[in-house]
This record gives structure tokens, sequence and C-alpha cells, in this order.
């Protein structure tokens, strides 16, 4: 491959935005970008965790993915005879950041990302984490990049786009150039709405980061798992008219009189299947913690699955 002018006019990829798994494969998703999935197919994952090729001849690599033979000789046959300068890391859940590791080892890589797995906020006094067990708590990056922070390479550069909600380090990464592209990872996919679960994440942190995206003019998202977000503005106002639909139902759920958790997500989620129920009651808990902080829900100490909510007087 090359940078020339020349060899791009004599050969234009083919691009196909339909998503098609194609697990194991490096399919060129847009100019100097290619995307392998992985086959961890899954009712969080969908078809897979999307790993992101960007560059020509000195490229990065957007997310490894998990500990997984397959995808790590996938990722090494796409990379063969280039270098990879730089490996990306959206956020440290165990199907996106692992095999950085392995990957840092035999490509001598610089790691960045936001930084470190932790949690939106401390746990309260006896609660457990519901996804510790799906967090990489040993992942460090060499470097911490900062909100607007850019690492660059031979013809690209990756902006980070803090944008916490799903886990407190998630970032986005913007690739500059007319393309208007953003490796929006799991904050942001076409397939089906992120998931939100204290204390890993903060509905608070995840709308704002929603409105901190709706301030830009991107064209085209290349989430973490599924197909692209081809007009991410109306996209995006969509998901966040969805959230707040569903701050409204769990609000109209306390004032009904429900003071369960359990009990809202029976009415909110009857037409959910109910083996989900359990990450449902997770996002009502998100939901119901950005309501006390806002002074409209009260309950007997900290928010918790198993709380009492009530409404706040005035509300």
């Amino acid at each position: 491959m090359s940078n020339s002018t020349q060899d791009d006019s004599q050969e234009t990829p083919h691009f196909d935005l339909e998503f098609k798994p194609a697990h194991g494969e490096a399919v060129p998703v847009a100019r100097r970008v290619q995307r392998i999935t992985v086959n961890n197919p899954g009712p969080f994952t969908f078809h897979g965790t999307n790993s992101y090729i960007v560059g020509d001849r000195s490229v990065a690599v957007i997310d490894p993915g998990p500990e997984d033979e397959a995808h790590f000789q996938a990722l090494m046959t796409a990379l063969a005879g280039r270098e990879v300068t730089h490996i990306a890391v959206s956020h440290t859940h165990r199907d996106h950041s692992p095999l950085t590791r392995r990957l840092k080892a035999e490509t001598g890589a610089i790691v960045v990302a936001e930084g470190p797995h932790r949690a939106s906020r401390p746990l309260h006094a006896g609660e457990v984490n519901p996804f510790s067990e799906s967090s990489d708590m040993d992942f460090v990056p060499d470097i911490a990049l900062g909100d607007g922070e850019t690492v660059e390479g031979d013809g690209w550069a990756l902006t980070a786009l803090h944008t916490p909600g799903h886990t407190a380090n998630h970032a986005a990464f913007a690739l500059d150039g007319p393309e208007g592209i953003v490796f929006s990872a799991d904050h942001v996919m076409a397939w089906a709405t992120t998931i939100v679960a204290p204390p890993d994440g903060a509905m608070a942190d995840y709308m704002a980061s929603l409105d901190r995206l709706l301030q830009r003019d991107d064209r085209l998202y290349f989430p973490g798992h599924g197909g692209p977000v081809t007009e991410p503005a109306s996209f995006l106002r969509g998901l966040r008219t969805h959230r707040r639909m569903r701050e409204r139902a769990v609000r109209e759920r306390v004032r009904a009189g429900d003071r369960l958790i359990a009990d809202m997500v029976k009415v909110i989620y009857r037409e959910t299947d109910p083996r989900l129920h359990g990450a449902a009651a997770l996002s009502v808990l998100a939901h119901l913690e950005d309501l006390v902080g806002r002074g409209e829900v009260v309950t007997e100490g900290p928010p918790a699955l198993k709380g009492l909510y009530f409404p706040a007087p005035g509300f």
C-alpha cells in the first residue's frame, strides 16, 4: 500500500456500509480504515466486537478486542508488512481491551486510552459491582490521552473525545479528515442502546456525552459492535429522546407508587425478554441515581437495586 495520490487513483476500494460480521476478515469500511470483527457474538456484543485498523503503511489499531487466538491471528495477517505505531483503547471491558497486551508485545506499539478502569462512583457499603468480572483491571495505557488530545501517524491523526457514561473511562476517537469519522465504541451503536449500569456507568455522564457529541459535525460513526451510524446527528437526538422517555417512565412509576426497582421493571419492560430484566434493572437504577441527584426522587440511603424510592416533595 502507499500514501501516494497516484496509487489511490489506480485502485479505489469498495466500501460496503451494510454490516456483515465477516469474522476474521479485514473489511475496508472507509479510506484507509479496515474493520475486523471478533467471533464473540452474544446479547451484549451483537455479532462480535469490532477492531479497526487506521492508516496505510503505518497504522493504529483501535480496540484489539478480547483474548482470542483466532482474532489475534486475523489482526496479524491484516497487519503484515505494516508498522503498528499506536493501539487506541476506547474502554476497559474485556471484549475490547485484553488483547492489547499481546499486540503491544508483538508490535512495540504505544498504547493510548483515557486511563485505567475505574467505576463512575465509589461502591456503597455492601454493594457489589455486577460488571467487575467484565472489567479489565490490569489495563494501563502508556499514555493517558486528555480530552481533545491527538496522536498522529503516517497520514492519519486520532483525537480523543472523552465520552463517559457506559464506563467512566470511555473515549471515542475522531479521525481527522474530511470524512468526519468517529470511532464511537460502545457509546453510540446502531444495533442497540448502550448499557449504562452503575457503578461502572452513570446516566448523567452518558447524557452529557451525547450532548457533547451533538455539538460536533461528524458524518459517520464506526461503533464497537455492529454496523455504522450514517446520520449521527439525528441518531444522537433519537438516543437522547429515548433516554428521556425512559426517565419519564421511571419517574411516573415512582409517582404511581412503585417503590422497588423490580416492580418498575415489570411495567416499563413488560415487552422485554425476562432474561434481560437484570440488565434493565441496572438501567432503571442509573436513571434513579440521576433523578435522586437532581432532587426529583428520594430514597433511604444511597440509590441501590433493592432500595425504596419516593417522589421528592414538590415533584
